[in-house]
């Protein structure tokens, strides 16, 4: 019961990051690259798995392409969702240790009253060969998407990583969302 509480907890929040709510920051190309580097510890079904994470944040999304991907999400449900991404220019890295990485098309930061700093990202997650050979399940799946609270306290650093998600309207016509595995916990989260 506590872990179903606990990841109903998690998609509400991811609910919430997927909306893409309203912000009143605007594009900016950063001066200097943000670094964000972390470790993913798996729960559930991942339980004692880990590895690292970097994030290189280059510029931030701008109020254009929130409208342009919630447009998207309207028209065409999740495939609208990732045409649009598609369509994006890169905003940043992300990159699991010993991998090249991919591109981040959506980024958003906010500052919050106690002084945290939440980094909201969603992209396309690569499809693998082995995927598209198999025509597996987890090809609907096609998003991935990280938030990442950093508070002054160092020490209070939170995170989750979605790996592969897809979003749906439900019967009361509300978003919701669907995760192809558990949420990945961030822990031991810096800014470099």
């Amino acid at each position: 019961m506590r872990r179903l509480m606990k990841v109903t907890l998690v998609i509400a929040g991811v609910v919430s990051f997927v909306l893409l709510t309203s912000s009143n920051s605007s594009a900016q190309k950063l001066p200097k690259s943000i670094y964000i580097q972390a470790q993913a510890m798996g729960e559930s079904t991942q339980l004692g798995r880990t590895f690292g994470i970097t994030l290189i944040i280059e510029e931030f999304s701008p109020p254009e392409d929130q409208k342009a991907l919630l447009e998207a999400f309207t028209q065409k449900g999740n495939e609208g969702l990732v045409n649009a991404l598609n369509k994006m220019h890169s905003k940043g890295r992300m990159s699991i240790t010993g991998t090249l990485g991919y591109d981040v098309a959506y980024i958003r930061q906010w500052q919050q009253p106690d002084g945290s700093t939440k980094y909201r990202l969603v992209t396309n997650r690569p499809i693998t060969f082995g995927e598209v050979w198999s025509d597996s399940r987890s090809m609907d799946y096609s998003l991935s998407g990280v938030e990442i609270i950093m508070y002054p306290d160092k020490k209070k650093n939170t995170g989750t990583l979605l790996p592969a998600v897809q979003l749906k309207m439900n019967k009361e016509n509300q978003l919701d969302l669907e995760t192809f595995q558990n949420p990945w916990k961030l822990v031991n989260i810096m800014r470099r």
